[in-house]
């Protein structure tokens, strides 16, 4: 499969993605030969690398263009500070690399598909609700509300890992104002140590998926962000079809409120009883999730 590397600017930084061209004679194309293009990004402190190339060569085999890229301050994109999580930050970036998407050779402008999982799940529905002009979403085990998510994790860590967790993130965005350097903490690690994500096997599974350009760390002011974070507040805004993919036992982005949001967005629901990291290739769930991907685009795109 062709993979291009493509830069991009967003806000004035460079951007690091990868344009993956569609299969020829794709059954998608328009009467001028051009095809839709799934713009897509990864989750939480994820980099392009690291599980999203086996999506977009289903996708591209299939007939459809993909355009993956790296945030700002993650993986190949440049950025400072590095590992810092900026959700307003995230979804400008969605808004360019649409805009570097559309600019490849041979896709249809007119239809742009917007392809997120985990936080990134959550981006794309706040990205749909601000534009008129996307043809489709497909949102994978989305986080949707960062206080539904502080709920859902409080049994698991408890008060007392909460309340640190709050501390470095008062810490680091404190120091970093007056000119410190961040404060850092693992995104993922063992049951009862302090990272951002401690179920038990979470750890290898992201190790499982991750990619070179890849580091377990974590600006710890993401605790201060994640608070606020309401992806689902504008759902029902959203004009396009949506296609929400739930994981019912998902331990780190709670089902409940992926379902609420989906429900607002008049989507077509997809359930798997598996957990977070389970729908990406190497686990059991990753032919069905893409398959009905495939089937969901096929359906609102031929």
């Amino acid at each position: 499969m062709t993979r291009q590397d493509v830069d991009f600017v967003s806000a004035g930084t460079r951007c690091a993605g990868w344009f993956f061209p569609p299969t020829p004679e794709s059954t998608f194309a328009n009467d001028a030969g051009d095809v839709p293009v799934v713009v897509m990004a990864h989750g939480f402190c994820g980099t392009k690398d690291s599980g999203l190339e086996p999506f977009a060569e289903q996708m591209a085999e299939a007939g459809l263009a993909v355009f993956a890229f790296d945030f700002r301050g993650f993986g190949e994109s440049r950025g400072e500070p590095r590992q810092r999580v900026s959700m307003s930050g995230q979804v400008e970036d969605y808004h360019a690399a649409i805009t570097a998407a559309v600019a490849q050779p041979g896709v249809d402008s007119s239809a742009v598909v917007l392809w997120g999982v985990s936080l990134s799940g959550g981006h794309v529905l706040t990205v749909a609700a601000e534009r008129d002009d996307i043809a489709a979403v497909i949102s994978m085990a989305p986080l949707v509300s960062g206080l539904a998510a502080g709920v859902h994790h409080y049994p698991s860590v408890g008060a007392v890992a909460m309340a640190r967790s709050t501390g470095r993130a008062v810490r680091s965005a404190v120091g970093t104002k007056l000119g410190g350097r961040p404060v850092l903490m693992p995104v993922v690690g063992p049951p009862g140590s302090r990272a951002a994500l401690t179920s038990d096997g979470y750890l290898e599974s992201y190790l499982a998926i991750a990619g070179p350009s890849w580091r377990n760390e974590v600006d710890a002011s993401i605790g201060l962000e994640l608070g606020a974070y309401r992806a689902d507040r504008h759902a029902d805004r959203i004009q396009a079809p949506v296609l929400m993919q739930i994981c019912d036992v998902d331990r780190g982005a709670p089902p409940h409120a992926a379902a609420k949001a989906g429900f607002a967005a008049r989507a077509e629901v997809r359930h798997y009883p598996c957990d977070h990291f389970d729908v990406f290739s190497g686990f059991d769930w990753f032919t069905p999730a893409v398959t009905h991907q495939l089937q969901f685009l096929t359906r609102h795109l031929r």
